[in-house]
C-alpha cells in the first residue's frame, strides 16, 4: 500500500573527522549508520509506545546512490519517509543534502520487515501504523 501523503521526519549532522575516510570524504559506512540511524528515530517518534516494545525492525536491503561528496562540517539535512508498506515489510527513502550549496549528496532506498520481539517471527503491519507515519 503506498502511502500518500507520507510523514516527512528530518535531522541535520555536522560531518566530524571520524566520518571520514583516507579521500576526507564521509565514508560510504557512515552513510549507512545515517540511514539506519533516521529510520529509527522516525520509528521511535512516531511510533506507540506499546510497539516500541513489542516490534523490531530488520533491513532487507539497502540501496544507496552517491551523488556528491560530503566532507568536514558540512552540515547534512537528513529527510526519510516510508514510501509503501507490504505485509510486514516497509520501503522507506532516505536523503541526505548538503544545507549550504542545497545540492543532494546521498539518497537511499531500503526495505525493513517488521518483526515481533518476542518470536523473531515477520509481523504484519497494522493500519494504525500506516496511519502513524502519514501526514494527519
Amino acid at each position: 500500500m503506498n502511502v500518500t501523503q507520507p510523514q516527512i521526519f528530518q535531522q541535520t549532522v555536522i560531518v566530524k573527522p571520524e566520518h571520514l575516510d583516507e579521500m576526507d570524504h564521509v565514508n560510504n559506512v557512515q552513510y549507512l549508520q545515517w540511514v539506519q540511524d533516521i529510520a529509527k528515530a522516525h520509528w521511535n517518534e512516531a511510533a506507540d509506545p506499546l510497539w516500541l516494545d513489542q516490534y523490531i525492525w530488520v533491513a532487507l536491503n539497502h540501496y544507496i546512490e552517491y551523488k556528491k561528496p560530503a566532507l568536514l562540517k558540512d552540515e547534512l539535512l537528513i529527510q526519510t519517509h516510508v514510501q509503501e508498506f507490504s505485509g510486514p515489510k516497509c520501503h522507506r527513502l532516505v536523503r541526505m543534502t548538503n544545507t549550504a550549496t542545497q545540492q543532494l549528496v546521498v539518497q537511499s532506498s531500503t526495505w525493513w520487515c517488521m518483526l515481533d520481539k518476542a518470536t523473531s517471527k515477520p509481523v504484519r503491519i497494522m493500519d494504525d501504523m500506516v496511519t502513524a507515519f502519514s501526514e494527519s
